[in-house]
């Protein structure tokens, strides 16, 4: 299992090293000049040159490059401060640490996409489960025909419903809004709950739909029957076997719907008016401050590859053929 780890480990180290190359040579593959973007308008030549020796950008790309690298694990000198590890940069837009305003804004994110996960796998594996224990009934029929319409919703469309109907009509949920765990769990709960069935809302119909043609599956193979044919009960032989066989192949499409799931969680934040890294994201693109944008999208690349090897530990968890191979 170790070695498994280690092997992951360094494939995802690579991954890393080849996202943060990417987004940062991506950086000078767009149009402006970045000292001028972090000048802003009716800037003078002198104030622009001051701003590219300040943040580095008059070296050559490529040292520039092992720079910030270097800033990343050890930390950075600039001319306005210094910038300690992991250092991202400064701030074009409010010249602050681009890696203390993700800290900030990254529990939002964080809170919406777990607890989103928990709500789709519980309620998309539990409808999979009923749907293939009555398979070919009227409560097969029923929950896959409403996994259809989930399948065809929008997250921006059901969210500005559910908030009118259930928040400002109906008034049985509280508003949307981010309260951090430790400093009131119940707050936690109650201000996130719309947001998390929203967001679970597509992901609850694909999941039950994949759990009910995996359980189908798992019941119809050999060693089931034998487990039948041995006099077990049903219940045991559709928990013990049926449904651990049926799992593994669930884990490992959770560890591939992480970046849908990402993307969903910054609709999300713009739904409801959430402030987490999806709205600091697209308020870096529209004023074009690139520091704060690279930075986002190194850190949640990084964030959804340790998350996928978190996945696949526990996928060799449950299939111990995978950390043998």
């Amino acid at each position: 299992m170790l070695r498994f780890l280690l092997r992951r480990s360094l494939g995802a180290l690579v991954i890393i090293f080849l996202i943060s190359a990417i987004t940062f040579f991506l950086f000078f593959a767009l149009p402006s000049e970045p000292a001028l973007l972090a000048c802003g308008k009716n800037c003078s030549p002198e104030a622009v040159a001051l701003i590219e020796r300040n943040l580095g950008l008059d070296e050559p790309v490529p040292l520039q490059f092992w720079h910030y690298l270097a800033g990343i694990v050890a930390g950075r000198d600039f001319a306005v401060g210094r910038c300690d590890a992991p250092c991202l940069g400064y701030s074009f837009n409010d010249s602050q640490p681009v890696w203390e305003t993700i800290l900030d804004r990254y529990p939002t994110t964080l809170s919406l996409t777990v607890g989103g996960t928990v709500v789709f796998l519980v309620v998309g594996v539990g409808i999979g489960m009923v749907a293939a224990a009555r398979r070919g009934t009227v409560t097969d029929k029923l929950f896959s025909s409403l996994s259809l319409i989930g399948n065809s919703l929008q997250i921006y469309f059901v969210g500005v419903i559910a908030l009118w109907l259930l928040v400002d009509t109906w008034g049985v949920l509280d508003n949307p809004e981010y309260t951090p765990l430790t400093e009131d769990p119940a707050r936690w709960f109650t201000g996130l709950l719309l947001p998390w069935l929203i967001l679970s809302i597509i992901f609850v119909a694909n999941y039950s739909r994949m759990t009910r043609s995996q359980m189908i599956e798992q019941l119809d193979e050999e060693h089931v029957r034998t487990a039948r044919a041995k006099g077990m009960s049903r219940r045991t032989v559709f928990f013990r076997y049926a449904w651990r066989g049926a799992l593994a192949p669930i884990v490992t499409i959770v560890g591939i719907d992480l970046g849908s799931l990402f993307g969903g969680a910054m609709i999300t934040e713009f739904t409801f008016g959430l402030h987490g890294l999806g709205r600091l994201a697209v308020n870096s693109v529209t004023e074009k401050d690139l520091p704060m944008l690279m930075g986002v999208m190194l850190f949640s690349c990084t964030a959804i590859v340790v998350a996928n090897i978190i996945v696949d530990a526990l996928y060799a968890y449950i299939d111990p053929r995978v950390r043998l191979a």
